[in-house]
């Protein structure tokens, strides 16, 4: 006999400013120090809930080792403060490891063996690096040539993308300044502030002198890539950066970031409890896998699912976060779409920019843009928003939330 299904309700969300990787304003903070701001800043927004009654931490990473590996789901919930009672556990489905990470905590709830969890992702790609300090492919990859896929860069797979749906270099660079042009403009209106928690940065510097170590902190509010100066001009004098006669540039692809984001997701029976107010339902979620060699199609197979699930149609979504992993990917998506008559409407597409302008800190991203979407859903007064991406080694990911 099945359990009945139960609604799964998200009462906070929040993420933290994107920096850039490697040289951004988050160089040298790890990233369970983002993950605990995170956790502490959810709960600030549930007041009269007591942390105790939080029974799991999920948390996405999509190369949790390092300072982010012994289990950092675990290791931030104690060090925000969340008591010993609560559990932690960090998965990995790459770029939807956020995404995925909602979908499992709301589905405790919904299933009725949870009633307060938190969802999230971290990432630092300042301080892992893309494919983790010691990457190792099994030889069977290379044993049947429909396996090589997964060992192509994900650059390669948005060359095979542009070349089988035909996205030309020129269509890239313009969709890319587009994406840059939306979120200078949000940022200049605003439109971040909801979603956002602004984290103050500490730089340490050692006096040798008298033996004492600076510190100077300062507070970022405002993600860090969006350039306003982009320009279709300046994007064509880029080369090619995966094949040498290819169309995908550092410019025309998202930004390599270090991130967090997190949400509470809670039952009907909490939010009474706790006298909560909802700020969204979890609707449905879905995952498909495609050939690895051209990941980048992965929503293709995955929003047709989530919106079924959902008893929904592309028309009724008002607000989409589609992560721009590559504009040719995001291009080949949403035309794919559009000759199946699933058509998205563009104005709705990351109207803040995506990606590409904002940057895409891995297993953070998903959780990231749930809190970017459901801000906006009530910013504006949508009923319907989704979350969607590609997802390397060939998968797609959409889940499907619902402004209360």
């Amino acid at each position: 006999m099945s359990k009945q299904v139960q609604d799964a309700y998200i009462v906070s969300a929040t993420r933290l400013p994107i920096g850039k990787s490697g040289r951004g304003f988050y160089k040298n903070t790890r990233p369970d120090e983002m993950l605990v701001k995170v956790m502490q800043a959810v709960l600030a927004q549930a007041p009269g809930l007591d942390p105790a009654a939080i029974e799991d931490a999920i948390v996405g990473c999509s190369f949790p080792e390092g300072e982010q590996g012994m289990n950092i789901a675990r290791v931030a919930s104690v060090l925000a403060g969340l008591g010993p009672t609560i559990g932690g556990v960090t998965i990995n489905r790459y770029c939807a490891s956020g995404i995925t990470a909602v979908q499992m905590a709301a589905d405790r709830i919904r299933v009725g063996e949870a009633d307060v969890m938190f969802a999230g992702g971290v990432e630092s790609m300042s301080m892992i690096p893309m494919g983790g300090n010691k990457p190792s492919l099994s030889p069977l990859i290379f044993e049947r040539d429909e396996n090589i896929g997964i060992a192509y860069g994900m650059g390669l797979t948005a060359e095979k993308v542009a070349a089988q749906w035909k996205i030309s270099r020129e269509a890239q660079d313009e969709f890319s300044v587009e994406s840059h042009r939306r979120a200078v403009a949000a940022m200049a209106a605003g439109h971040f502030d909801a979603e956002m928690t602004p984290f103050d940065v500490i730089e340490r510097t050692p006096n040798l002198a008298d033996g004492t170590v600076n510190t100077k902190t300062r507070t970022v509010k405002l993600d860090e890539g969006a350039r306003p100066d982009t320009s279709l001009e300046g994007l064509a004098k880029l080369k090619p950066v995966f094949a040498a006669k290819g169309s995908v540039t550092a410019g025309n692809s998202s930004q390599t970031s270090d991130g967090s984001g997190g949400l509470l997701i809670v039952s009907e029976a909490a939010l009474k409890r706790y006298n909560l107010t909802p700020l969204a339902r979890f609707v449905s979620f879905a995952v498909r896998g495609v050939p690895p060699e051209i990941m980048g199609i992965g929503p293709i197979a995955a929003i047709p699912v989530a919106l079924k699930a959902a008893g929904i149609t592309a028309a009724d979504l008002d607000w989409i976060e589609l992560n721009e992993a590559f504009a040719a990917q995001s291009l080949a998506v949403l035309n794919d779409l559009d000759s199946k008559g699933i058509v998205l409407d563009r104005s709705k597409v990351n109207p803040n920019g995506g990606a590409i302008a904002l940057g895409h800190p891995l297993g953070a991203t998903g959780a990231i843009r749930a809190a970017s979407v459901i801000h906006n859903l009530r910013r504006t007064g949508g009923k319907y928003g989704m979350v969607t991406m590609c997802v390397g080694a060939g998968q797609g990911a959409a889940g499907i939330f619902e402004r209360l």
